[in-house]
Protein backbone atom coordinates (compact mmCIF):
# COMPACT_ATOMS: atom_id res chain seq x y z
CA UNK A 1 0.00 0.00 0.00
CA UNK A 2 1.26 3.06 -0.74
CA UNK A 3 0.80 6.76 1.07
CA UNK A 4 0.90 10.05 -0.15
CA UNK A 5 2.39 12.52 1.13
CA UNK A 6 1.02 16.19 0.79
CA UNK A 7 2.89 19.31 1.50
CA UNK A 8 0.99 22.13 3.18
CA UNK A 9 0.92 24.74 0.73
CA UNK A 10 1.06 28.81 1.81
CA UNK A 11 -2.03 30.74 0.93
CA UNK A 12 -1.16 33.84 -0.20
CA UNK A 13 -3.31 36.51 -0.66
CA UNK A 14 -2.99 40.17 -2.03
CA UNK A 15 -4.51 43.20 0.05
CA UNK A 16 -3.98 46.34 -0.90
CA UNK A 17 -4.22 48.67 1.83
CA UNK A 18 -4.76 46.57 4.38
CA UNK A 19 -1.35 47.46 6.28
CA UNK A 20 0.87 49.92 5.20
CA UNK A 21 4.45 51.04 5.67
CA UNK A 22 5.28 54.70 5.51
CA UNK A 23 8.02 55.85 3.24
CA UNK A 24 10.61 56.27 6.24
CA UNK A 25 10.42 52.66 7.27
CA UNK A 26 10.45 51.70 3.75
CA UNK A 27 13.40 53.16 3.56
CA UNK A 28 14.94 51.63 6.45
CA UNK A 29 13.75 48.44 5.67
CA UNK A 30 15.62 48.29 2.04
CA UNK A 31 18.38 49.60 3.69
CA UNK A 32 18.60 46.69 6.19
CA UNK A 33 17.46 44.09 3.99
CA UNK A 34 20.30 45.36 1.26
CA UNK A 35 22.99 45.33 3.94
CA UNK A 36 22.03 41.82 4.88
CA UNK A 37 21.82 40.56 1.30
CA UNK A 38 18.27 39.72 1.48
CA UNK A 39 16.89 41.98 -1.23
CA UNK A 40 14.02 38.61 -1.76
CA UNK A 41 13.33 38.90 1.77
CA UNK A 42 10.09 40.98 3.38
CA UNK A 43 9.08 41.63 6.81
CA UNK A 44 6.66 40.12 9.20
CA UNK A 45 4.17 41.99 11.48
CA UNK A 46 3.42 40.19 14.12
CA UNK A 47 0.99 40.75 17.70
CA UNK A 48 1.53 38.24 20.39
CA UNK A 49 1.09 37.97 24.20
CA UNK A 50 2.78 40.38 26.90
CA UNK A 51 3.84 43.81 27.15
CA UNK A 52 2.53 45.92 30.04
CA UNK A 53 -0.90 46.36 27.78
CA UNK A 54 -1.21 42.63 27.49
CA UNK A 55 -0.29 42.47 23.79
CA UNK A 56 2.96 43.39 21.67
CA UNK A 57 3.56 44.32 18.67
CA UNK A 58 6.84 42.32 16.50
CA UNK A 59 8.95 42.52 13.33
CA UNK A 60 10.92 40.73 11.61
CA UNK A 61 12.78 39.98 8.60
CA UNK A 62 10.82 36.99 6.87
CA UNK A 63 13.43 35.06 4.63
CA UNK A 64 11.16 31.70 4.07
CA UNK A 65 7.94 33.93 2.57
CA UNK A 66 4.42 33.40 3.54
CA UNK A 67 3.44 30.73 5.77
CA UNK A 68 0.13 28.84 5.90
CA UNK A 69 -3.19 31.09 6.17
CA UNK A 70 -0.88 34.35 5.80
CA UNK A 71 -1.56 37.13 4.35
CA UNK A 72 1.45 38.22 2.17
CA UNK A 73 1.11 41.94 0.03
CA UNK A 74 3.47 45.33 -0.72
CA UNK A 75 3.36 48.58 0.40
CA UNK A 76 6.06 51.10 -0.72
CA UNK A 77 8.28 48.68 -2.14
CA UNK A 78 8.36 45.95 0.94
CA UNK A 79 6.57 42.94 1.08
CA UNK A 80 4.59 42.24 4.54
CA UNK A 81 3.82 38.69 5.94
CA UNK A 82 0.94 39.20 8.59
CA UNK A 83 -0.16 35.50 10.13
CA UNK A 84 -3.70 34.42 10.29
CA UNK A 85 -3.77 35.49 14.25
CA UNK A 86 -2.43 38.43 14.07
CA UNK A 87 -4.52 39.57 11.29
CA UNK A 88 -7.60 40.85 13.22
CA UNK A 89 -5.40 43.25 15.36
CA UNK A 90 -3.36 45.00 12.66
CA UNK A 91 -5.78 45.54 10.09
CA UNK A 92 -5.34 49.53 8.90
CA UNK A 93 -2.52 49.61 11.09
CA UNK A 94 0.47 51.52 9.77
CA UNK A 95 4.20 50.67 10.38
CA UNK A 96 6.64 53.86 10.64
CA UNK A 97 10.37 54.66 11.32
CA UNK A 98 10.51 57.57 13.98
CA UNK A 99 14.21 59.39 14.48
CA UNK A 100 14.09 61.47 17.36
CA UNK A 101 16.98 62.69 19.64
CA UNK A 102 16.79 59.88 21.72
CA UNK A 103 17.30 57.65 19.12
CA UNK A 104 15.29 56.03 16.07
CA UNK A 105 13.17 52.98 15.75
CA UNK A 106 9.87 51.66 14.13
CA UNK A 107 6.76 51.82 15.33
CA UNK A 108 3.50 51.20 14.42
CA UNK A 109 0.70 53.09 14.55
CA UNK A 110 -2.98 50.89 14.99
CA UNK A 111 -6.62 52.33 15.37
CA UNK A 112 -7.35 49.23 17.09
CA UNK A 113 -5.87 50.03 19.92
CA UNK A 114 -7.79 50.65 22.71
CA UNK A 115 -4.32 52.26 24.73
CA UNK A 116 -0.96 51.65 24.50
CA UNK A 117 2.01 51.57 27.11
CA UNK A 118 4.39 54.22 27.10
CA UNK A 119 6.95 52.57 25.15
CA UNK A 120 4.56 52.45 22.54
CA UNK A 121 5.29 48.85 21.72
CA UNK A 122 2.72 47.22 23.45
CA UNK A 123 -1.41 47.81 23.07
CA UNK A 124 -4.67 46.61 24.45
CA UNK A 125 -7.11 46.15 21.89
Amino acid sequence: MQTETQTATPVTTPVPGFMTVTEAAASQIKELLSEEGKHDSGLRVFVQGGGCSGFQYGLMIEEGGAGVGDLAFESNGVRLFVDPVSISYLKGAEVDFVDTITGGGFTIRNPNASSTCGCGQSFNP
